[in-house]
């Protein structure tokens, strides 16, 4: 019977069996022939770690090289316990072991003990120390560089550069090199350790091993020092070099400069590749031959060498350079040769901010530019404020502009320009500053409003009297912000409204499979969520909204209707925004007479309902509206048109053609606690 839910494949048993040998052997002695194969298996594994680390092309390629470090150093600390246990025992830890006392050692104590003195000194001093130093700074700097690496992620990602899955795979390696290098500043600790532990391992079997010859089989303390000597230093010697070879990884893998490269191509084409080095080099090593008591064959034949390899290097690069010159020119040739590939130029881009080469350094993070960062507060702004997500917002330079010009165009579409002063500050007039300030007159590009472009030197004056003073990034974004806002609406897709339907499914099944698809399919909850976004009415709150929806989508499917249904549901909303509680609000009303005059005017039809209106009447109201809204404007005050409920939908509709910012509200949308008073009356 198989359980489910478990599974062990062979990686999963090797694992395991290489872990539990190093354990067991702590405990069990294990002949000398096992050990032999044991050493054997640790510098193989050795090996292979520093291969692999050479040849990787990105430190992620050996993401678990803190876990090798500690499972390889625990087995070969095991094996030096298994070769203490032999040689304090029999005095024969095996072929290995004695290999390396007879023949790296030399068979004498003092040259074994030399060299493996060395081999500690250089793993100790430089290897470890360095490679400790390098992961301990790679860890810090790592961690410190996270926040920006993110925000740079986000940036490419809110100008198109990225998609969202790609922007989710560099987070994820991101955070994937992070936890890496900061666990690599504590896995170096374990070499440290290992080497350390041999050191020690090493004179306490020098120390054993002496007095366990002289005790039990009689020797003399030089024969006994002598004979144990060399067999703990064979020990010592099997179980450093591996060790060595791990320390050497673990500096490799901490040093690679490059993300994605060749480790051993770029290393030999950085030393190599420039001929003019290898001439110099060449020269002088022939000329120490002939000029110093070196030996002259071998600095001269050493000398040409260098020169011979540097000739036949300018030789294979102006190879490469023609190679590259030719491909070049043949890949134009088959480009134009080629059919063109205009599907590509099919797609719209939602958003797109293009502006000349002047403004180039304020999108330009390198230069200090912050635009890019801006772009990304906007969407969440946006989202924020009227609970829908903005598309892409693509930004690129255009040749073709003036140097300070920039244009927002919406699916291709120029919809809004402006141009600013580089060097400059706009300030601004609020209405109440009687100081005049020197600067150019120019215009607010978001809202028309009067201005000066002033300079630096004029800004903290300006300030300190009233103005409002603003920077060319603030007024790029200001503006930009400002014209998503007013095409917002159309910029709500099918497939956000979707996206929408399934984040709200999550929490409220029951209510979506109600109303989505039995009442409403997803374009008719699209047009009423454009309808509430064309009038600044947040969407963020789609519970709401759909209970609305709900409630009175099984009387009817009228998208206009239904639309004021939920306005009306959003009352508290709506009254909060424009009428805030406590303070009295001058709006505009509309004649009764001129009310029932629209309500007789409404036709239906099978596309909905429309007002038939004599185009000379129309034109009147608007004419006796537009009277009213400039003495708002003189005031200072917002318009805002407060009518019957049935009566809204129609006068916004008749309204919007002529004024398409006008508020029109309904009694039904206004808070009890709301104080309003009629400072005119539309009568047209």
């Amino acid at each position: 019977m198989q359980s489910k839910g478990f599974s062990v494949n062979r990686t999963d048993i090797g694992v395991v069996a290489y872990l539990l040998a190093a354990v067991m052997f702590f405990i069990i002695p294990i002949p000398a022939g096992l050990l032999d194969v044991m050493l054997c298996l640790n510098i193989s594994v050795a090996l292979i770690v520093l291969m692999n680390a050479l040849f990787s092309k990105e430190v992620l390629d050996m993401s678990f090289f803190p876990t090798i470090l500690l499972f390889t150093t625990i087995f070969r600390i095991s094996l030096n316990v298994s070769s203490t246990r032999l040689i304090l025992t029999t005095g024969n830890p095996g072929n290995v072991v004695m290999t390396f006392g007879s023949f790296v050692g030399g068979g004498n104590l003092i040259i074994g003990a030399i060299i493996f003195l060395i081999l500690i000194i250089i793993q100790f001093v430089v290897i470890n120390k360095g490679s400790e130093r390098v992961a301990e700074v790679s860890a810090r700097f790592s961690l410190d560089a996270m926040p920006g690496k993110q925000m740079a992620i986000d940036a490419d990602l809110s100008t198109g550069a990225i998609s969202d899955e790609e922007a989710k795979k560099r987070r994820d390696k991101l955070q994937q090199e992070s936890s890496f290098f900061g666990n690599m500043d504590g896995a170096t600790k374990y070499v440290k350790g290992d080497a350390t532990a041999g050191l020690i391992i090493t004179a306490i079997n020098i120390a054993g091993g002496t007095v366990m010859g002289m005790v039990n089989q009689g020797m003399d303390f030089v024969t006994a020092l002598q004979t144990y000597g060399v067999i703990t230093i064979g020990d010592g010697l099997s179980s450093q070099i591996p060790s060595l070879l791990i320390s050497l990884s673990t500096g490799i893998l901490v040093t690679k400069g490059s993300n994605e490269a060749d480790f051993s191509g770029t290393l030999v084409k950085q030393l190599f590749g420039l001929p003019k080095v290898l001439y110099i080099v060449g020269g002088v090593v022939a000329f120490l031959g002939v000029f110093t008591p070196l030996s002259l064959p071998l600095f001269l034949a050493m000398g040409g060498m260098y020169i011979i390899v540097g000739r036949n290097m300018e030789k294979t690069l102006t190879e490469e350079k023609t190679e590259e010159v030719v491909t070049e020119e043949e890949e134009e040739a088959d480009e134009i040769r080629r059919p063109e590939n205009v599907v590509s130029l099919l797609q719209v881009d939602p958003i797109e901010l293009e502006f000349g080469y002047g403004i180039i350094p304020l999108a330009d993070v390198n230069q200090g530019g912050d635009l890019l960062d801006r772009v990304v507060m906007i969407r969440r702004q946006i989202a924020l404020e009227l609970g829908t997500v903005v598309p892409i917002i693509r930004l690129r330079d255009n040749i073709q502009l003036n140097p300070n010009q920039y244009i927002i165009k919406i699916k291709g579409i120029q919809v809004a320009e402006g141009e600013i002063q580089f060097d400059q500050y706009m300030a601004m007039n609020p209405g109440y500053v009687e100081e005049d300030i020197p600067g150019i007159d120019t215009r607010e590009p978001s809202f028309g409003l009067p201005a000066k472009w002033i300079t630096e030197a004029w800004r903290e004056r300006a300030e300190s009297v009233g103005y409002t003073v603003v920077d060319p990034p603030s007024i790029i974004a200001t503006h930009l912000t400002e014209v998503i806002r007013a095409h917002i609406a159309e910029l709500l897709t099918r497939q956000d409204v979707n996206n929408l339907v399934d984040n709200l499914k999550e929490s409220n099944p029951a209510l979506v499979d109600e109303l989505i698809p039995k009442l409403l399919g997803i374009g008719e909850v699209q047009k009423v969520l454009q309808n509430l976004l064309r009038e600044g009415v947040s969407i963020r709150d789609l519970l709401s909204i759909f209970e609305i929806l709900a409630d009175h989508a099984p009387s009817t499917r009228d998208t206009d209707l239904l639309t004021e249904y939920v306005r009306q549901g959003l009352r508290r909303a709506i009254s909060s925004k424009y009428f805030p509680g406590g303070e009295t609000t001058s709006v505009l009303t509309l004649d009764p007479a001129l009310e029932k005059e629209i309500m007789s005017s409404v036709r239906q039809s099978e596309n909905g309902a429309y007002l038939a209106i004599d185009p000379e009447r129309v034109k009147s109201i608007m004419d006796d509206l537009g009277e009213k809204m400039k003495q708002f404007d003189d005031m200072g005050i917002m318009p805002i048109v407060v009518c019957s409920p049935i009566v809204r939908m129609y006068f916004k509709k008749m309204s919007g053609d002529y004024y398409r910012d006008l508020i029109v509200i309904s009694y039904n949308e206004v808070e009890p606690d709301a104080v309003l008073q009629s400072a005119g009356m539309v009568t047209g």
